[in-house]
């Protein structure tokens, strides 16, 4: 279990250009061997490099778990072939493409964005075989950009209200806790790729930071 430092493209946010679930981590084309091997080393998963939709914000827009990934209408067919290689996949059709800044799961559970298309829900229900539940976090509804969940626990943002994070966990069967990260950043997604084996954070993470990141996603 290892916790590593890296940024993409020289980006803090690897969490905004990268996914990953327990199997698999999906990364923008462009990143060296080097860093490739890191991220693979750091989680124990396989890596499949696509831009999705021809985009490099990939964490942005995907979201998934175990069972599989959730990919916006607007991926081409030879992204989606890449992806399909190393895991299920299911295109969401709906006009919403960011899923991963409004859908937080894990294998356990999810929550979505209140206002999401029924689309989505019905998505998380049929492909990731989790229930959906509708909440927000620190008053906004990007609960996927607020929040990091694996399957031993969940990081959220420092501005999560107590009943919010009392939600989360009974949604997601994990405990929460708050933290920044990348020096003060409220989107704690932004800045970290995780799963239940390690993970990866953006290079302007504090050690505070990063030992409650750490304690939180028990790494």
């Amino acid at each position: 279990m290892a916790v590593i430092l890296a940024d993409v493209f020289g980006s803090p946010n690897i969490g905004v250009y990268c996914f990953s679930n327990e199997d698999v981590a999906v990364v923008p084309p462009g990143l060296t061997t080097r860093k490739m091997n890191q991220i693979a080393q750091a989680l124990d998963v396989r890596m499949c490099s696509t831009t999705v939709g021809g985009s490099t914000l990939v964490g942005a827009l995907v979201t998934g778990n175990s069972n599989g990934l959730l990919v916006p209408h607007i991926i081409r067919d030879y992204e989606y072939d890449r992806i399909q290689k190393l895991s299920k996949v299911s295109i969401v059709k709906c006009r919403w493409t960011a899923l991963g800044n409004v859908v937080l799961a894990n294998d356990l559970g999810a929550v979505v964005h209140p206002d999401a298309p029924e689309e989505i829900g019905d998505s998380v229900n049929d492909l990731l075989k989790v229930k959906p539940v509708q909440a927000k976090i620190g008053t906004l509804s990007f609960v996927g950009a607020l929040g990091v969940a694996t399957n031993k626990g969940a990081i959220l943002s420092p501005n999560t209200l107590k009943e919010e994070q009392s939600l989360v966990e009974a949604a997601l069967h994990v405990e929460a806790q708050l933290s920044t990260t990348n020096g003060g950043v409220p989107f704690v997604k932004s800045g970290i790729l995780a799963n239940s084996k390690g993970a990866a954070v953006g290079p302007l993470t504090r050690g505070a930071e990063l030992m409650q990141v750490s304690r939180a996603l028990m790494l």
